[in-house]
């Protein structure tokens, strides 16, 4: 398998998620702006949204897919078939009973997650009921993330790539054509939410079959439970799903800050997470994904030089790219938020607060790509206990972070914190590798960082130039004009990153890596 083709594949198909989501989030700006009903939407899909990611994105995978792969690689079909049904018998009936208690306990879920909503009666109110709607998703996405898990083991990218772009397309179809025929407009979202969680799942099917992995859900979710492949996953699950996912942790917290900020924060941090989730999707969980049954894989077979070496590849593609994009984020901030979103009731205030937020999380970018890179390191080698100490090491720093940032920059001290303690996450995941011997780097990298330190300087003052000497918030009146110079913009960027890089000898070929 070439590495770096599965890479493009999935890349590409995380691609169309984001373009749609970003479509999604436009439609959704230009129709509710950033108000009550939106702040009360994200705190209500916060839940599910936070459940998507621990499963899609981390624990779940984290844990399943290296035991899977290994019962794969040594026991045969039958055993691997067995494991995947009794996991999805414990999941599915473990995440029902969950959805019961969420739908029942909503307020107290909406107090929790924003506490500061008490204060807009109507706001909190609609939370409430929103979350009740969209509670069984975690039902459904936790389905497709065993799927998702099964199919990539088997070297099938493409479907569990393809299938969140249902989920925005569900939105999609929700803003445009449902939402003007409720009473209360907001509400298409929510069962949305509902609707894109069960094509997530069905569009899996065809692939599952053709490997006759189809999960089977029995009716006896106690005896499903006595599989010694489940116990180990549930096992390794539990903790994992706090250490990968400490920066959604404090996504939650930080929103709960956010709600006592003031109308419109919860919104604006919400739309700067979906324009860096598009380099983080794109490249940390793209390569996580490509890369955990290769390292599982490598570690069944003992073999540590090539362990090592995926990582480094691995590391290689995400500053290379993940560079550029940070760059991005924080200089050209504005130009990006009002070329997407400065639409209908999304007004120019909004822009600068969503460009502020937007702006912080590129300081800390790469730490939150890297994490999904350096995380998979421990767990293809099933060790839990190192992330989950640096997990909650982190999680402290972030919410002294708050502390000092949230008094001087607001809501955007909050994406600070988040992106400063990925980094922190980060450095003590590398220097974890690299004390157990797990991660030997090659050589070279002395003369890749100043390549790319080359290349981003100059990248940094082009992108700087074009923010200040156009008035973005300006062209609201000539939004096709305002594309055009976006897309001319981005073209450019990319031609002078690439080009520098050539220009300064730097060597392509390396990342034409394949596997077995």
């Amino acid at each position: 398998m070439n590495l770096f083709r599965a890479l493009l594949t999935v890349s590409g198909f995380t691609l169309l998620s984001r373009v749609t989501g970003l479509a999604r989030e436009t439609l959704i700006a230009r129709a509710f702006g950033a108000s009550q009903y939106t702040d009360a939407f994200y705190v209500a899909f916060r839940i599910p949204n936070l459940l998507r990611r621990i499963s899609a994105e981390g624990a779940f995978s984290q844990a399943f897919v290296p035991i899977l792969a290994e019962f794969k690689n040594q026991q045969g079909h039958d055993a691997t078939k067995a494991l995947v049904d009794a996991t999805s018998t414990v999941l599915a009936w473990a995440l029902a009973i969950m959805s019961l208690l969420g739908v029942v306990g909503a307020s107290w879920v909406v107090l929790v997650v924003a506490s500061g909503l008490r204060g807009d009666g109507q706001a909190f109110t609609l939370a409430v009921s929103m979350t009740r709607i969209m509670f069984p998703y975690i039902v459904f996405i936790s389905l497709t993330s065993l799927a998702s898990g099964v199919l990539n083991t088997y070297k099938n990218f493409s479907l569990p790539a393809f299938a969140p772009v249902l989920l925005n397309v569900s939105f999609i179809i929700a803003a445009v054509f449902v939402a003007p025929l409720m009473k209360v407009p907001v509400f298409a979202l929510a069962w949305a939410v509902i609707a894109g969680g069960i094509a997530q799942f069905i569009v899996q099917l065809p692939g599952l079959k053709k490997i006759d992995m189809i999960p089977r859900i029995g009716l006896n979710p106690l005896k499903a439970l006595a599989h010694r492949g489940v116990k180990r996953v549930l096992a390794k699950m539990v903790p994992a799903m706090f250490a990968v996912s400490v920066a959604q942790i404090s996504l939650i917290i930080n929103t709960n800050i956010a709600s006592h900020i003031g109308p419109g924060a919860v919104s604006w941090i919400n739309y700067a997470d979906r324009l860096m989730e598009f380099p983080t999707a794109l490249l940390g969980v793209a390569l996580g994904t490509i890369l955990l049954p290769s390292l599982s894989k490598a570690h069944v077979d003992a073999d540590a030089h090539e362990y090592s070496s995926l990582l480094d590849w691995g590391l290689r593609v995400t500053f290379l790219l993940a560079a550029p994009s940070a760059v991005a984020l924080f200089f050209f901030a504005e130009p990006l938020t009002a070329t997407l979103f400065h639409y209908g009731k999304f007004d120019g205030n909004a822009v600068v607060m969503v460009g502020r937020a937007l702006a912080a999380y590129g300081v800390g970018l790469i730490g939150l790509i890297l994490i999904k890179i350096l995380a998979p390191g421990f767990y293809a080698k099933q060790d839990i206990k190192t992330p989950v100490k640096i997990g909650v090491f982190v999680l402290v720093i972030t919410q002294l972070s708050n502390y000092v940032f949230v008094p001087i920059f607001a809501h955007a001290g909050l994406t600070l914190s988040v992106g400063l303690g990925a980094c922190v996450n980060a450095l003590c995941l590398f220097i974890g590798l690299r004390r157990r011997g797990i991660y030997m780097p090659s050589a070279g990298w002395t003369a890749f960082f100043v390549q790319l330190a080359g290349a981003c300087l100059v990248l940094a003052g082009v992108m700087h130039w074009f923010a200040i000497n156009f008035d973005w918030i300006g062209m609201h009146a000539e939004p096709l004009r305002r594309m055009v110079l976006l897309a001319a913009c981005l073209v450019l960027f990319a031609a002078l990153y690439f080009g520098m890089l050539w220009l300064m000898g730097f060597k392509y070929a390396y990342f034409r890596r394949r596997v077995k």
